[in-house]
């Protein structure tokens, strides 16, 4: 098994500080990444249930989400560590993921016209596989350009940079729809097998925003070449460029690879308990928010969302579609909220984690987040209440309005996950291990996803007899348990000094 350099060194050259706005270029292609995600995360579901997908099998539909992840990041991750071009190292991934998932952003809200070729739910699942790989081969480079281009004690400032801008996309990106509607004037109900015209067009925008922020960090960001990079990181660049020529066969990269999974940093281990219960909660609140506040606020009878009951009314009810239609508005406008929470707190983020520790901040963000998911049951129905919104003014129930609140929590809780994980895992990595340990990192991310895609929707059907409101707060509970298991997390300044001597994979 071949060896990565650790004894023939030559002396580590101090890596630059960046200037501040270099440091938002290198992350401001996260803005239109998180732009398109935001979009599919809130309107994901509602465009599913309009192709036919009854209420338990949603989170069948989202499991394909973090089996993407699950797959492609680590591959992504470890090609890019060993991929030195003119054009980069990191920004050809980030560019090529970004133009896949723009084609699928086009093509997924238009399912509905390729019912004589194939049924529309399923075409519309492709498309939403298509996306969250292209999305995954997009984020993993990103997390690993930060790492590479950010000196390390500008690295909680980086990666507090890249949560505010994912924030600020993840705002518009939910809000789109809901301004179309409102604002511009296009249609948000949808017809039985098609999607609501406001869906449609916002998907068009997202895919164009991705492609113009992706393409600015690109343009601006310069990759350091191999032998600066391997100067600043205390690399061999002589004894790497030998293994990379040295093209080992398959089962003994996957060997290797295994060997990096087992001798993964003791942080990173830790990170993944706490990992586990936040993105088991964060992937609930995706696919059952839309569905929960539905009925649980806009009174909506859990039938309306049974395929088979549908089929026997025939046509929705005019005001059926539209509570459910102003519902899944409402969803885009509470998840901007949350999004604002934690573009405003990753302000204040890398100062709080200076002053207090960067685990204080984790485990009391996760714990707000945990009280906003449960107090979602907290606000039912309620009067119809007049909301000025600057750009428009709606009238929703007043429980509706009361969601706001819970906003807060989640939002602080997520400004935290975006960034204080890979703040805290970075410093514990080999430098030129980078990209495959953040990709096998996203296995704590893709894993408690799929163990929720496969239990949440049984839950749902047989615990809580489709009452959607009940998983949110089940939701809560999850995070909390991972306020409690930061404890567990112990910091390192430096690498592990027995992962500065490993095989490659």
């Amino acid at each position: 098994m071949t060896q990565t350099a650790s004894s023939a060194v030559a002396p580590q050259a101090q890596q630059p500080r960046l200037p501040f706005w270099q440091v938002w270029n290198v992350s401001l292609g996260f803005l239109g990444v998180q732009f398109g995600f935001s979009l599919q995360n809130a309107n994901a579901s509602r465009i599913l249930s309009d192709l036919g997908a009854d209420l338990h099998s949603l989170s069948l539909f989202w499991i394909v989400a973090p089996l993407m992840g699950l797959i492609v990041q680590p591959i992504v991750g470890s090609a890019s560590d060993r991929t030195w071009s003119r054009f980069g190292r990191r920004n050809p991934f980030i560019l090529f993921g970004a133009i896949a998932a723009a084609l699928g952003m086009a093509f997924m809200p238009n399912a509905g016209i390729v019912v004589a070729i194939v049924a529309p739910i399923i075409f519309g699942g492709v498309m939403l596989a298509l996306m969250d790989a292209a999305f995954n081969v997009t984020m993993q480079p990103f997390r690993a350009l930060v790492s590479d281009m950010v000196p390390s004690e500008q690295r909680t400032l980086g990666y507090s940079i890249q949560s505010l801008l994912i924030n600020i996309g993840a705002i518009f990106g939910s809000m789109l729809p809901f301004i179309l509607t409102n604002v511009i004037g296009l249609e948000n109900t949808a017809r039985a097998g098609e999607v609501a015209p406001s869906v449609i067009w916002a998907f068009y925008i997202g895919a164009t925003v991705l492609l113009g922020s992706v393409l600015w960090t690109v343009m601006r960001t310069k990759e350091y070449p191999p032998e600066q990079y391997n100067a600043y990181k205390g690399l061999d660049s002589a004894q790497l460029e030998q293994e990379r020529q040295q093209k080992a066969p398959l089962l003994q990269r996957l060997a290797g690879f295994f060997q990096l999974l087992v001798r993964m940093p003791r942080t990173m281990r830790q990170l993944a308990l706490v990992q586990f219960f936040s993105w088991f909660a964060l992937f609930i609140m995706w696919v059952y928010t839309t569905p929960a506040i539905t009925q649980h606020v806009w009174g909506v009878e859990a039938k309306w969302f049974d395929p088979a009951y549908l089929e026997t009314v025939g046509e929705i009810p005019a005001h059926i579609a539209a509570a459910k239609g102003a519902a899944g508005d409402w969803v885009g406008i509470i998840f901007a909220a949350y999004s604002l929470f934690a573009a405003i707190f990753s302000i204040v983020l890398a100062r709080l984690a200076q002053v207090l520790g960067r685990r204080l901040v984790y485990a009391l963000s996760l714990a707000l987040g945990g009280l906003g998911y449960i107090s979602f049951l907290f606000f039912q129905g309620g009067e119809p209440t007049q909301v000025n919104l600057l750009i428009t003014e709606v009238s929703v129930p007043s429980g509706a309005l009361g969601l706001l609140l819970p906003m807060v929590g989640v939002g602080i809780a997520w400004a935290a996950i975006l960034a204080l994980p890979y703040a805290i895992l970075s410093d514990s990595l080999p430098a030129d291990k980078t990209g495959v340990y953040m990709g096998i990192f996203n296995f704590t991310i893709a894993a408690p996803q799929i163990v929720s895609a496969l239990v949440a929707g049984l839950i749902l059907k047989t615990v809580f007899d489709n009452q959607a409101i009940y998983i949110l707060v089940l939701a809560g509970g999850s995070m909390l348990l991972g306020a409690i298991s930061v404890v567990l997390v112990r910091e390192n300044p430096e690498p592990e000094p027995d992962l500065k001597a490993t095989t490659t994979a």
